[in-house]
C-alpha cells in the first residue's frame, strides 16, 4: 500500500476521531484542528512531489484491501490530484488557524473543530478515489458535514440558507447516483479508469446512451460546482454561516465539482468532444455573465463575493470546453492548462477575499457596504490586504489572476472562440468594478457618523466577537500569507504554469491513468502442491 495516497484521508480523520474523544474539553480541538490541517497539507505535498517525479509526471495506485482493480477500491493520485490535495490541505490550515480568533465557545462546543476535519477528509477523498461510486460517497460525507457547519448556530438566516443548500444538493446527489446505476448497467464497472477502457470510443457500441448518462452527470457535478443555470443554491447560503466556514466553502466545495467535471470529460467521456465542448463553453459563458451581474447588483460584502465564485467557475471550466473545440493537441494542452492555473488562483484569492471580509465586519461592525467606511484611514494594512486579492480576481497585473486570464484568453483567441473571449474580458472588467465598489464602500469613503464630528458607534460585539480580540495574529497572519501567495503567484509564476501544463498533458494522454490502475490483474489461485513422498 502507498501510504501516501490514505495519509491526507486517514490523518483529518484520525484528528477528528481525537476530538470527539476529547469532546468534554473543546479547548483540546483547537490545537487538534491545526495540527490535523496541517498534516494534510504536508502529506499532500510529499504525494505531489512524489507525483511529480522529478519532472516525469506518474501515477500514483494503491489498491485498498489489496484487491486488483477494477473489483477493490483504488486510490489514485496524478498531477491534478496532488494538486488540489496541496490547495486543500492550504485552505483547511489557514482557516483553522483563522478560527482560533473567529469562532465563539459555542460553535466549538458543538463540534465545529471536527466537522472541519471531517469537511477536509471528504474532500481529499474525492481529489483521490479512482472509482466513481467512491466519489459519490466522498461527496455526500462533504455534504452532510458542509450541512452542519452551515447550519452550526441555529440563526435564522443560516437554517434559511442550509434547507436551501442542502435541497439542491440532494437533487444533485440523486441525479448522480441515477447516472451511476445507468453507467453500470452500460459497462459492467464503476472503476474510472476500466470505465474508460470500456466506454473507448473505437469500440463503443451505444454512444447515444453513453452521451445521454455524461450529460445527467454534468447536470449533477455542474449543481456542485454553481454552474449556470445550477448555482442560485450558493449565493442564497454562501453569506449566512461564519466567515470561517464561508471561507473554506468557497475555496474548496465548488472546486470538487469542477474537478469532477475535468476528470470525467477528459478520462471517460470522451467520444463525442465537440458537442461536449460547445456546452460546456455555451455554460462557461452564461455562468460568467450571470455571477458577474449578480455580483455587481449586491451591497453586502459576502454576497457580492458568493455571486463572484459564480462568475470565476465559468473561467474554470472555459479550459476544459476549448479542449472539445480544437483538434489541435498542443492548444488542448494551453486550454486545459490554463483551466488549472485559475483554480490554483482562484482558490487562494477567493478564500482570503471571505477571511478579509470577516475582519471587516468585525471593525465596522456589519458586512453592509453603505454601514461600513474608514477602513484605508484606520487600518491601511488590512486596506491593501484587501486590495491584493481584489485586484488579482479582476485580473490585474501582475498579479496571479492576470496570468490565469491571460493563458484562457490567448487558447480561445487560438482557437477561434472569439464570443467567449470577448465575454471573459467585459466580465474581468466587471469583477473590477464590483471590487472597487466594496473599496469605496468599505475602505475608501468616511466612516458613518464620522462626518459629524462623532467617532461612530462601537462595532456590536457578535457572538463570533465574544472574548475575542477586534484583531488578532490568528485573524491576519492567514490574510497576510494567502496574500504573499497571491503576489508570489504572479511575479514568479512559471513554476505553477509549468506544472499545470504537466497535469494537462497527463489528463490529456489517458493511456498511463489505465494502465497505473489496471496494471494488478487478478492472479490465478496457486495450483496446490503434490504431497510430498516419505
Amino acid at each position: 500500500m502507498n501510504l501516501l495516497l490514505v495519509l491526507p484521508i486517514l490523518i483529518p480523520l484520525i484528528a477528528a476521531a481525537a476530538m470527539i474523544v476529547a469532546w468534554r474539553w473543546p479547548r483540546l480541538h483547537r490545537p487538534l484542528g491545526v495540527v490535523g490541517a496541517a498534516g494534510v497539507l504536508l502529506s499532500g505535498s510529499a504525494l505531489l512531489w512524489s507525483a511529480w517525479n522529478g519532472g516525469a509526471p506518474a501515477v500514483l495506485v494503491t489498491q485498498m484491501g489489496d484487491w486488483p482493480a477494477p473489483f477493490g477500491v483504488s486510490l489514485v493520485a496524478d498531477l491534478l490530484s496532488a494538486i488540489m490535495v496541496v490547495l486543500t490541505g492550504t485552505v483547511g490550515l489557514a482557516v483553522a488557524v483563522y478560527s482560533l480568533g473567529s469562532i465563539d465557545g459555542p460553535r466549538e462546543a458543538y463540534g465545529y473543530h471536527p466537522l472541519l476535519q471531517v469537511l477536509l477528509m471528504g474532500v481529499c477523498g474525492a481529489f483521490l478515489t479512482g472509482d466513481i461510486f467512491n466519489l459519490y460517497v466522498w461527496f455526500e460525507v462533504m455534504l452532510m458535514a458542509s450541512f452542519v457547519l452551515l447550519a452550526l448556530g441555529g440563526e435564522r438566516s443560516q437554517l434559511e440558507g442550509a434547507v436551501k443548500y442542502v435541497t439542491l444538493n440532494l437533487i444533485a446527489s440523486a441525479i448522480f447516483l441515477a447516472a451511476i446505476g445507468i453507467l453500470y448497467g452500460i459497462a459492467g464497472t464503476l472503476n474510472l479508469a476500466d470505465l474508460a477502457q470500456k466506454l473507448d470510443p473505437a469500440r463503443l457500441e451505444r454512444p447515444g446512451l453513453v452521451l445521454t448518462v455524461s450529460m445527467l452527470f454534468l447536470t449533477a457535478f455542474g449543481i456542485k460546482a454553481a454552474v449556470f443555470p445550477l448555482f442560485f443554491w450558493l449565493p442564497a447560503s454562501y453569506h449566512t454561516p461564519p466567515v470561517a466556514v464561508s471561507a473554506l466553502f468557497a475555496g474548496l466545495l465548488t472546486k470538487v465539482g469542477v474537478y469532477a467535471i475535468i476528470r470525467v470529460f477528459t478520462l471517460v467521456f470522451v467520444q463525442d468532444p465537440g458537442y461536449t465542448g460547445t456546452l460546456i463553453l455555451a455554460g462557461a459563458a452564461l455562468t460568467m455573465v450571470t455571477g458577474v451581474l449578480g455580483a455587481a447588483a449586491q451591497h453586502e460584502f459576502r454576497r457580492i463575493l458568493s455571486f463572484h465564485i459564480v462568475s470565476q467557475i465559468g473561467y474554470m471550466i472555459m479550459g476544459l470546453g476549448l479542449v472539445g473545440r480544437t483538434k489541435s493537441p498542443e492548444l488542448q494542452t494551453l486550454a486545459l492548462a490554463g483551466s488549472i492555473f485559475y483554480i490554483v488562483h482562484h482558490i487562494i484569492v477567493k478564500t482570503n477575499l471571505f477571511l478579509v471580509s470577516g475582519v471587516a465586519q468585525r471593525l465596522g461592525g456589519s458586512f453592509e457596504l453603505k454601514k461600513l467606511g474608514g477602513l484605508y484611514r484606520d487600518h491601511p494594512g488590512l486596506a491593501m490586504l484587501f486590495l491584493i486579492p481584489a485586484l488579482s480576481l479582476a485580473g490585474v497585473p501582475p498579479l496571479s489572476g492576470f496570468f490565469a486570464k491571460l493563458i484562457l484568453i490567448q487558447a480561445g483567441l487560438r482557437a477561434g472562440e472569439y464570443l467567449i473571449v470577448g465575454v471573459a474580458l467585459a466580465v474581468g472588467l466587471l469583477t473590477l468594478f464590483s471590487m472597487m465598489k466594496i473599496w469605496a464602500e468599505a475602505f475608501w469613503k468616511a466612516r458613518p457618523g464620522a462626518g459629524d464630528g462623532e467617532e461612530g458607534a462601537a462595532p456590536p460585539a457578535g457572538p463570533s466577537a465574544v472574548h475575542r480580540p477586534l484583531t488578532s495574529p490568528a485573524l491576519l497572519g492567514p490574510i497576510a500569507v494567502f496574500a504573499a501567495i497571491t503576489v508570489a503567484i504572479g511575479l514568479g509564476g512559471r513554476p505553477v504554469f509549468s506544472l499545470a501544463e504537466a497535469a494537462a498533458r497527463q489528463l490529456l494522454d489517458r493511456r498511463a491513468y489505465i494502465a497505473g490502475v489496471l496494471s494488478e490483474r487478478p492472479r490465478p489461485p496457486a495450483e496446490p502442491k503434490a504431497p510430498e513422498q516419505p
